[in-house]
């Protein structure tokens, strides 16, 4: 576990100040944990078994290589997205997921001298849906709108070499480096995707690297979209293998650990 109750807050539920309360969701990629009136809660964890547990995919191949491709079908359970809505702010967090991959050789040949020496190899892949925990800090006296998704792909739209500056100074960074690097990255649906720009927003400006997207955003996430974007992982799941769809080791499971407070947010003091 990676996650542990702030000493503040825990010393708040023993006095009874707030309660510690748990919200577990999952399958459909959309949840709301409401916050009742007159009343804030503070996420400070939260527990995330990634979808795709249940499915598998089993190859053969004449030779092995070290360098092995995931399945397709499997390959957009491999980034996962969520993120939490407030009203206010806007907390997204991307997971990657492991897909394991276990090569056995079936049989070499060597009586044949046509096949001489070829080994036949098996290679089974699978979704880790191990537990990912982690430590937030998310506050909110409005309901939170919670979102998960898969995503499939992050379209490179151009790509600069970074000059040198005061922040981006040679040898340590980009900067003056050869190399060319993405500076746009377009997440979410082809007409208006979330565009990830970098260094910054002012930099891609002040870089001349071409006009500011209308989108631009400084952080990477992405927005909802079948293709290019988030896509619910029980609409994926339903295009890839509907018979599975009723399967629970197939989706997504979110709990979050949070304390409530019966009281509005204390006014800060300067």
């Amino acid at each position: 576990m990676s996650w542990q109750i702030p000493t503040q807050i825990e010393q708040d539920i023993i006095a009874g100040k707030a309660k510690y309360q748990t919200f577990q969701t999952g399958v459909g990629g959309q949840s709301i944990l409401q916050v009742p009136t007159n009343s804030y809660a503070v996420i400070f964890g939260y527990d995330f078994n990634p979808a795709g547990g249940g499915f598998n995919n089993l190859s053969q191949r004449a030779t092995s290589t070290g360098v092995t491709l995931q399945n397709a079908a499997l390959r957009p359970f491999a980034v996962q997205q969520l993120s939490f809505y407030t009203g206010v702010d806007f907390y997204p967090f991307i997971h990657t997921v492991n897909i394991n991959s276990t090569i056995t050789v079936l049989r070499t040949d060597t009586a044949d001298p046509l096949v001489s020496n070829v080994t036949q190899y098996s290679e089974l892949q699978e979704v880790d849906s191990t537990t990912i925990s982690r430590q937030v800090y998310i506050t909110s006296t409005n309901d939170v709108t919670i979102t998960h998704g898969l995503i499939k792909n992050s379209p490179t739209i151009t790509r600069n070499a970074i000059p040198v500056t005061n922040r981006t100074p040679q040898a340590l960074t980009y900067g003056g480096s050869p190399q060319v690097v993405n500076t746009q990255t377009n997440f979410g649906p082809n007409a208006t995707p979330l565009q990830f720009v970098q260094p910054s927003p002012k930099d891609f400006q002040d870089f001349a690297f071409g006009l500011l997207p209308g989108n631009a955003d400084s952080q990477a996430f992405a927005t909802p979209d079948v293709t290019n974007g988030l896509e619910d992982s029980t609409n994926y799941i339903n295009t890839i293998a509907p018979v599975y769809l009723d399967i629970a080791s197939v989706h997504y499971y979110l709990c979050l650990h949070y304390a409530l407070y019966s009281q509005t947010i204390p006014e800060q003091r300067p």
